[in-house]
């Protein structure tokens, strides 16, 4: 993977991070309805769990790559 793809893999990552802590929120203190609180923090969660992912990948495969 180059460097760039790195990058911007880095920057999906934060991105969903952003979105995971905002449907976290939503479905903890804006929603009623137990079955979209179900599936709002189910999505959050999934989220994050890909942002782990993607960041452990990132941290340890090193700089590596040319441009």
């Amino acid at each position: 993977m180059s460097p760039m793809d790195k990058m911007w893999l880095s920057f999906y990552a934060m991105g969903f991070m952003v979105v995971s802590m905002g449907l976290i929120y939503v479905s903890r203190h804006k929603l009623k309805n137990k079955l979209l609180k179900f599936v709002s923090a189910i999505i959050a969660y999934l989220l994050l769990l890909f942002c782990f992912l993607a960041m452990i990948y990132l941290v340890f495969s090193g700089p590596g790559g040319s441009a």
